[in-house]
């Protein structure tokens, strides 16, 4: 019998995984996942890009926000190259822009997503919050996902692949408070609240720490879309793949301390849906808001 590794063991992976190496100037390279097949997460290349763009910018400015365009789906087994463009640098901001590819079986190097990141350097300015802080229960009167996963593949008689990616042990704990879209077929609201958290302490590093946030924000999005329609990748019913991804950070905030997202989408539609996130602390404040589109199509019979 396997015995699956301890949270430890994949935070360190988690560390280890999005920690690029420069080859020279301008030029870094993504680790592969370890023991990786089939399709690469998506918030894995954003958070190698955005850990590559901010390896560029050595002179105190932090990174405020990104955008960026998935152009095909990566894999999980070839390291990823990733090429950054230092396009302004200025007294207050700086602008990278990263073109991130993978080599495949042929041969061919093909882009996978580019992605444009915004640097400034830390100043004191006006300041304002006019966002609630969503009412939920807090994460200690939750279960894990990854319990609610075990419960629902066995009620579900659900097999293979499907039930080995469920299960699979991850470096980020979450809990949610709402059913996801793989829960049930009931058509719900489209909004969602999960608390995540690294599922061991990471280092003192807050480059690191904006980069698990970016990893764990392609969490849920493109999933809020489909809960009006009552409709699962889970249960074989949808196909889809993330198109842009936009994020904006507003304060320090450490990923290995319980954050909680609260997405919603206002809109779907030709084959596309949109969604909206916010990333707040336990203190209620604001620490990143994330938008994203998706393809979403119902599965052909």
């Amino acid at each position: 019998m396997s015995v699956d590794p301890s949270p430890a063991k994949l935070v360190a992976d988690l560390v280890e995984l999005l920690t690029v190496e420069q080859s020279r100037e301008g030029f870094f390279s993504g680790k592969a996942q370890r023991d990786g097949v089939g399709r690469m997460f998506g918030g894995q290349v954003i958070a190698q890009a955005l850990q590559a763009a901010q390896a560029s910018v050595t002179d105190g400015k932090q990174a405020h926000s990104l955008h960026a365009y998935f152009l095909r789906g990566g894999e999980e087994g070839p390291v990823t190259d990733l090429s950054v463009e230092a396009d302004f640098d200025g007294r207050s901001f700086a602008n990278r822009r990263v073109v991130a590819s993978q080599t495949g079986a042929d041969g061919k190097t093909r882009p996978i997503l580019n992605l444009t990141a915004s640097f400034q350097r830390p100043e004191e300015g006006m300041s304002h919050e006019a966002t609630a802080f969503p009412d939920v229960p807090p994460p200690e009167d939750l279960r894990s996902d990854l319990e609610l996963r075990r419960k629902y593949v066995d009620e579900a008689g659900i097999t293979g692949p499907t039930r080995d990616l469920m299960l699979k042990p991850r470096p980020i704990e979450t809990r949610t408070s709402d059913k996801l879209h793989w829960m049930n077929a009931e058509p719900k609201p489209p909004q969602s609240h999960s608390w995540f958290k690294a599922a061991a302490a990471l280092p003192d590093n807050p480059a690191l720490h904006r980069a698990v946030i970016a990893y764990a924000s392609d969490f849920t999005l493109l999933g809020t879309a489909a809960l009006p329609h009552g409709l699962s990748w889970m249960r074989g019913e949808l196909v889809g793949a993330s198109l842009d991804h936009a994020l904006w950070f507003h304060r320090e905030a450490r990923a290995d301390e319980w954050l909680l997202y609260a997405t919603d989408s206002p809109w779907s539609g030709n084959g596309r849906g949109f969604n909206h996130g916010q990333i707040f602390n336990r203190q209620g404040q604001l620490v990143a808001s994330v938008a994203q589109e998706g393809m979403m199509r119902k599965r052909k019979v």
